[in-house]
């Protein structure tokens, strides 16, 4: 009798432990929140900085491999830089405006 009792309760127990993974998960939705147009500004900026920056890089690396002659090199570099900064510049001003007033950089 004590044995048949001990076999119930510790099936009850594997039972009531188990519960939350037996059931079929309905999650409400697995979407991930939309960005807003501050954030696709912001990542489209980030993108543009990226863009100049591993250009500037490439241009570097051609020029210290003679692939980009020292002419062709200054005629591109900066261009390049300018549209860097711009980026950087405009990057940094949307991250400013996200910020408190009177929050410390």
């Amino acid at each position: 009798m004590w044995l048949a009792l001990g076999v119930v309760l510790a099936v009850a127990c594997v039972l009531f432990v188990a519960r939350p993974f037996l059931r079929d998960p309905a999650p409400a939705s697995d979407r991930l929140d939309e960005p807003g147009p501050q954030d696709e500004i912001r990542v489209a900026l980030a993108e543009e900085r990226d863009r100049a920056l591993a250009a500037l890089k490439e241009l570097e690396f051609d020029h210290r491999t003679g692939k980009v002659s020292d002419e062709d090199y200054r005629a591109q570099v900066g261009p390049l830089r300018r549209r860097a900064a711009e980026a950087l510049r405009a990057l940094d001003g949307k991250r400013t405006e996200k910020e408190p007033a009177g929050a410390a950089h």
